[in-house]
């Protein structure tokens, strides 16, 4: 399989670590997209080993779940949201919301990556995993692209 980039060694993870996935490489994922899937492919097959862990955000969960809705596919929609749940999802929480709007100003990110930002924090992920460029000054947590 071609990918965009090389894919990431995922095996060099702290056993156990805790990663914040992104929208996109859970796209990638569940559509086995030619280009980046591969790049990801890893992640999946070190937390299906239980070396690591994957949590995702709610913003995440409605963001995966608007292709299958969009297209009126209900029974994809279902079937993702199961797979997803299957993660750690963790929904947008006050302390959450005040961290992604200070996060926003000082990164000028926009609210949904802000939030990815802030839920990853708020967690205590070792590294937060995106395919967007947006997170290039992020410093406040590891960023896995």
């Amino acid at each position: 399989m071609k990918t965009g980039r090389a894919a990431i060694d995922w095996s060099g993870l702290p056993d156990d670590a805790l990663l914040l996935v992104d929208t996109t490489p859970f796209i990638y994922h569940f559509q086995d997209d030619v280009r980046y899937a591969g790049r990801f492919a890893g992640l999946f097959e070190q937390a299906a080993a239980g070396r690591l862990r994957i949590a995702l955000s709610t913003v995440t969960l409605a963001e995966v779940l608007t292709g299958p809705y969009g297209h009126g596919r209900d029974a994809l929609g279902k079937q993702l949201e199961a797979a997803l749940c299957e993660f750690d999802v963790h929904p947008l929480s006050v302390p959450i919301a005040v961290e992604a709007a200070r996060l926003r100003a000082r990164y000028r990110l926009r609210l949904p990556d802000a939030i990815q930002l802030a839920t990853a924090l708020e967690i205590g992920a070792w590294g937060l995993v995106t395919h967007d460029r947006d997170f290039s000054a992020v410093q406040d947590v590891r960023v896995l692209r």
